[in-house]
Formats: structure tokens, C-alpha cells, sequence
């Protein structure tokens, strides 16, 4: 069943990595899951967008057009299965460098199921104070590190030591593909792809 890995990674993680390892349901598994995880930030950026308004500060509300928000969640769900599938790639190029010999798959469930607490922030788009977010946001960024670092070793079968700086090596590749896709997206609005914005 799809997403009946998302309980265990919270409750337990080690041991649901070994379920995962153990498993292996296949690409198509990880690929559903998150298609599935990736709408949360997107769908809910949109009503929050369009239909509540983000406060920065004790301003009105800002909002975007309906059209305009479309648009900016598509490309933020394109951006993000593109960042969870270019992470899984760079995953797996280091990987014989640390001793190990994945198969795609394995660095997609790895990516994949490690991206989840972050992209389940979206829910707090919902109450859209940027304060709050950026709280969440920690909350979600360290617990996917904490993911990645404690399934590494299991996954890739290596021992704790090498997953140790395996794992470091990930995290940076993810920080290149994170400022990479702000820097895109910076480049975008001043070629005048931007928000639209209503009042």
C-alpha cells in the first residue's frame, strides 16, 4: 500500500529502514509515494496563497492571483520530484566511493522516504506566518537529516562509520540542488515569470 512506510519513519525509523531494506516494493513504489508526498506543499501553498494571505510582519495580508499560484505550485512540484530524483542519482554516483553498490532504486527509496518530513512542512503553509513556517520548516529539515543519516548504513549496507560521512556527503549535495533551484527560480521572476500579486 502506498505511504504504509509514513508511520513507521516517524515511530520507529531504524526499524522501518530495515522493513524498506528488507522489502524493496520497487522504483514505481517510491516514484507513487512521492508524487503523493509532493502535492502537500504544493496544494496547500496554493489555498494559502489564494484564499488566506501571508502575513510578513503586522502588514495586510499578501496574496497571489489564482492563476499566477497554479502555476507557481506546478513548478514547485515539478522542482521538487526533479530535486528527490537528481538526489537519488547523486546518491548512487557517490556511492562506490563509501564501499557500497546500490541500485537505483535503493538511492530512490533512500531520497524519497528521506524528503517526506520536509515536504510534509506544506501543512503549515496553512497557517501562513513566516515565522512559524521557518520553525516548522527546522523541525522538518532536521528530522530528514536525521533520516538520512540513521538510513543510510541500512540501506546502502555499510558500516555506521562511512554511512556517518556518506550521509554528510548527501546532505551537501542536497544544500547545491536546494540554492541551485532558488537561484532558477530568482532567474525566472526577473525575466518576468514572477507572482502575480492581488490585492
Amino acid at each position: 500500500m502506498i505511504l504504509n512506510h509514513l508511520w513507521g519513519l516517524y515511530a520507529h525509523p531504524r526499524e522501518e529502514w530495515h522493513t524498506i531494506d528488507r522489502e524493496h516494493e520497487g522504483a514505481s513504489y517510491s516514484i507513487m509515494h512521492i508524487m503523493l508526498i509532493a502535492l502537500i506543499p504544493s496544494v496547500c501553498s496554493y489555498f494559502s496563497t489564494v484564499y488566506i494571505g501571508w502575513r510578513i510582519g503586522a502588514g495586510d495580508p499578501i496574496y497571489l492571483s489564482p492563476n499566477s499560484a497554479l502555476v507557481m505550485g506546478i513548478a514547485m512540484y515539478v522542482a521538487v520530484l526533479c530535486g528527490v530524483g537528481a538526489l537519488a542519482y547523486l546518491a548512487k554516483w557517490m556511492a562506490q566511493t563509501f564501499g557500497s553498490n546500490p541500485t537505483y532504486t535503493q538511492c530512490l527509496e533512500l531520497a524519497s522516504y528521506t524528503a517526506t518530513p520536509l515536504l510534509m512542512v506544506g501543512f503549515a503553509t496553512l497557517y501562513p506566518v513566516v515565522w512559524f513556517i521557518m520553525l516548522v520548516g527546522l523541525v522538518g529539515l532536521s528530522y530528514s537529516v536525521y533520516l538520512l543519516y540513521s538510513g543510510i548504513p541500512i540501506l546502502m549496507h555499510i558500516p555506521e562509520e562511512r554511512g556517518f560521512i556518506y550521509a554528510s556527503s548527501v546532505v551537501t549535495c542536497g544544500l547545491v540542488l536546494l540554492v541551485s533551484t532558488m537561484v532558477a527560480t530568482v532567474i525566472l521572476w526577473n525575466l518576468g515569470l514572477g507572482p502575480e500579486f492581488v490585492h
